[in-house]
């Protein structure tokens, strides 16, 4: 089954006056918070998720229920400059990742996956890109 979950860590949360924040908020149901496994870094102004074998990697972030999949994945594709039409490698990838919410339930959801290379970059320890 193709999840209709988000898992958003960085400007697309809740709290953020941005335009793709406002069009999250009012296109899916707000699940809770929920983390994953994998590092944060500082991009620049928003962060980048790296995936992480290691289970100390955290991430934090919210859990949304998209309601029409689809026309919102393409929107959030084209918001990551990682939809159709990008030059490869794009900066983010789109993946189903396992993500476990605050009562513990574990499940899969789509995230945006940071697609270069991270060696010059600060990492946010905290895996909390409210936080940093």
């Amino acid at each position: 089954m193709i999840s209709d979950q988000l898992f958003v860590y960085g400007t697309l949360m809740r709290g953020f006056d941005h335009p793709m924040a406002r069009l999250l908020a009012a296109n899916a149901d707000f699940l809770g918070e929920a983390q994953c496994r994998g590092r944060l870094y500082l991009v620049k102004h928003y962060p980048g998720l790296v995936k992480s074998n290691d289970p100390a990697d955290i991430v934090h972030g919210e859990l949304f229920r998209l309601r029409a999949r689809e026309a919102m994945l393409r929107e959030f594709d084209m918001y990551e400059a990682c939809g159709e039409g990008f030059p490869l490698p794009t900066e983010y990838v789109r993946e189903m990742l396992s993500v476990t919410r605050a009562d513990g339930s574990a499940g899969e959801a789509w995230t945006y996956i940071y697609n270069w290379p991270v060696t010059s970059l600060p990492r946010i320890a905290s895996g909390n890109f409210l936080e940093q």
